[in-house]
């Protein structure tokens, strides 16, 4: 048993009280300890991720009790890669929050940053269903106080909705629960891998409610329509800094369906067999068709980019829903490049807003750094409508190459490529309205125009120029990453390594009582 596996959990769940008891009044040292945290985290992550890249998996036991009666955390490719992706992806959000000033402009975000990331990382390393329940809670507490940062009607009347359909999603989360413990009497992922399969068919009414419930539950969380209205003015409405990290968070949804329905209720399951072919592809589908429609006709920067999210993640679960290896492969792919892309787009629609005030879609005058910001967005919406060469256009590719032999092969086709095409003609009408019609607006308030507003700080462009860069990188070793990814998805439905390792590690409970116990 490693200890190592803990610590991406305990480190943020230190530093957040330590933050608000002992800096709270200094931002420079809450600065200066949160990004050594983050920094901390991502040397942890690459050590674990390096650590189980040969297919091992690495366990914890809290208070060295056995699974499945104790708690448990566990690395795996799949988890230590989310993990990971987290915390760089978290490091140049924080890096913008700091050159923007956005983490100044309220009390307690780097306190209520660290416990967002404790939920976050909890959520991809936690072995069982009802500690994935707990990091779901930590991170929603902790996101609803980024999302209201700094105040304003609009952002709480987003956050009220935010929270109001997460609670609703939270207590379908303990209905499922308390269905799959009444069934089975376990909530270990790995336990409940062998015991669902005992159950026979005259019993399956249960379980098969628990498993829609879950499913549920992680739609929410993904915003898989008809569940995604919570998203666009949530991440609209949310500081620039905050919705990008929150890039991460629909992803929180989408790892949860693989590791679910892949380990418990595998599609080779006849329990729930029919669950996910009867509206999972049809509402994946759907999804990435309304996030097409949605950028078409947003009118502000920032619900342009929350409907491309909806639309991204249409794509993952169009991916998910075929639960092929090759089919979750290409998923994986895809959830890396659409969680730095959607980052990288809210991150720039921020400059536009410090640059003119506001982020309508209508001619105003030229922003402050116009060809820096325009050729940045350029990149960024290249990336997320999937045009070459960026690695959108190759996660698309990987996307409609496993989906050959589908019995819904056409409509994935036609409604993937056509969605494409409404996200680029959006994408290119909000760029061609922002930066291209803006030159020939005069700067000069007595003519009724908008003075530029001020000027971002270098180390905001770093942080953009930092991402841009990985999703260059992911590109480059396109090939390499997606060896990587279809490696997971082999792993994950072959799950042996994974259970035995759970199950069989020797703790406090399958120790033998000395004499006189």
């Amino acid at each position: 048993m490693t200890h190592w596996i803990i610590l991406p959990i305990v480190i943020p769940a230190l530093l957040a009280p330590f933050i608000v008891l002992a800096a709270r009044y200094h931002i420079g040292i809450q600065r200066v300890f949160s990004v050594t945290g983050v920094l901390v985290l991502i040397g942890l992550s690459a050590m674990l991720a390096w650590q189980v890249s040969d297919g091992s998996v690495i366990l914890y036991q809290l208070s060295d009790w056995a699974a499945p009666f104790g708690i448990v955390v566990v690395g795996d490719r799949l988890s230590t890669m989310m993990v990971l992706l987290t915390t760089v992806l978290a490091l140049f959000v924080l890096l913008y929050a700091i050159g923007s000033g956005w983490d100044n402009r309220g009390r307690h975000f780097h306190a209520l940053f660290q416990f967002q990331l404790m939920g976050i990382l909890g959520a991809f390393l936690t072995g069982d269903l009802f500690n994935l329940f707990v990091f779901f809670e930590v991170l929603l507490i902790a996101s609803y106080g980024l999302m209201i940062h700094s105040g304003g009607n609009d952002r709480l009347k987003a956050g009220v909705q935010y929270v109001l359909y997460n609670l609703i999603g939270s207590t379908l989360f303990l209905f499922a629960l308390g269905s799959i413990y009444a069934e089975t009497g376990t909530l270990n992922m790995a336990d409940l891998a062998q015991r669902v399969t005992a159950i026979g068919p005259e019993e399956t009414v249960g379980i098969r409610v628990a498993a829609v419930l879950l499913l549920l539950v992680f739609a929410i969380k993904a915003a898989l329509v008809p569940l995604h209205f919570w998203l666009p003015s949530s991440y609209a409405e949310a500081p620039a800094p905050v919705a990008a990290l929150f890039a991460i968070m629909t992803k929180v949804g989408a790892y949860a369906i693989i590791r679910v329905y892949t380990m418990i209720f595998p599609p080779d399951l006849a329990v729930t067999a029919d669950l996910i072919d009867a509206w999972f592809l049809p509402a994946a589908l759907v999804s990435c068709a309304i996030g097409a429609v949605g950028v078409l006709g947003a009118k502000r920067m920032d619900r342009l980019i929350a409907f491309s999210i909806v639309g991204s993640m249409g794509m993952v679960m169009i991916a998910i829903s075929l639960f092929t290896p090759e089919a979750i492969g290409a998923a994986l792919y895809y959830i890396i490049h659409s969680t730095l892309a959607g980052a990288v787009l809210f991150l720039i629609s921020d400059l536009i807003r410090t640059g003119r005030g506001n982020v309508d879609l209508t001619t105003q005058a030229p922003l402050a750094g116009t060809y820096l910001t325009a050729g940045l967005f350029f990149v960024g919406a290249i990336a997320m409508a999937g045009l070459p060469p960026l690695s959108g256009f190759l996660g698309k590719l990987l996307v409609l190459q496993a989906s050959v032999g589908a019995d819904l092969v056409v409509w994935v086709w036609a409604i993937v490529l056509t969605a494409s095409l409404v996200t680029v003609v959006g994408f290119a009408r909000a760029g061609s309205v922002v930066f291209w019609k803006s030159h020939g607006v005069p700067v000069n308030p007595e003519e009724g125009e908008i003075e530029v507003i001020a000027t971002p700080s270098p180390l905001s462009y770093v942080a953009i120029g930092g991402l841009i860069a990985l999703l260059i990188a992911h590109t480059v070793f396109a090939g390499q990453v997606h060896r990587y990814t279809t490696a997971i998805a082999t792993e994950l439905f072959a799950h042996e390594a994974y259970t035995s390792t759970v199950l069989e590690t020797p703790g406090k409970l399958s120790e033998p009582k000395e004499e006189g116990y």
